[in-house]
């Protein structure tokens, strides 16, 4: 092989992980959502134990798979801060955006007690239905109907493929990764405060 097909074939294995990421990343989202969503259900069904053992895994395993899911909707959304990445793949214009609401939804969890509260727990909800929509709406409507040439939809899949509308698919990357690292500076100076936080005396 020389280094034209080589070339070649290391930017056709990364078009395809990150066409397979960016697929993935909608079956999570809705996971991820429905998960969240379902918490009262979860909540009334650990009253159906008999034993308190049964109850405390129940909750533990829904919880844990809860931000696990969460985690990988964010992890799986690095993809759309890298500005060539998404300059260069046909990808959902808002997606950066949509990694914003995930991140700041893990920095509630942190900064919060969590489902002990119920209003961050709505506030949560609605973050996650706010990416969920970001993300979900511009890829069935911007790449995913890149197929259908001739249609009115063809205007509006264009506006919302970052491919075809790099000048405004470059920014909103600047943005989210901004607005990212401002979320997660905030993270790291509760981390410091709460690690040197004073004990309370007895």
């Amino acid at each position: 092989m020389n280094a034209a097909q080589v070339s070649g074939l290391f930017d056709a294995g990364e078009a395809f992980v990150e066409g397979t990421i960016a697929a993935a990343l909608v079956i999570l989202w809705i996971l991820t959502v429905a998960l969240h969503v379902a918490r009262p259900y979860m909540a009334k069904t650990t009253g159906k134990f008999t034993l308190r053992l049964g109850a405390d895994l129940w909750w533990i395993i829904y919880v844990g798979l809860r931000d696990i899911m969460l985690l990988q909707v964010f992890l799986g959304s690095f993809i759309f801060f890298y500005p060539d990445v998404v300059g260069g793949k046909a990808l959902p214009i808002t997606g950066g955006l949509a990694a914003v609401c995930a991140f700041a939804v893990l920095l509630i969890k942190l900064m919060t007690k969590g489902d002990d509260d119920l209003r961050w727990t709505r506030a949560q909800v609605v973050l996650l239905a706010v990416g969920a929509g970001l993300y979900i709406a511009p890829y069935l409507f911007g790449p995913q109907a890149q197929l259908l040439t001739g249609s009115r939809l063809l205007n509006l899949s264009n506006l919302l493929t970052s491919s075809q509308n790099p000048g405004l698919a470059e920014p909103l990357c600047y943005i989210s990764a901004a607005l990212v690292g401002i979320l997660g500076i905030v993270a790291v100076v509760y981390n410091f405060r709460l690690s040197y936080r004073q004990p309370k005396a007895h």
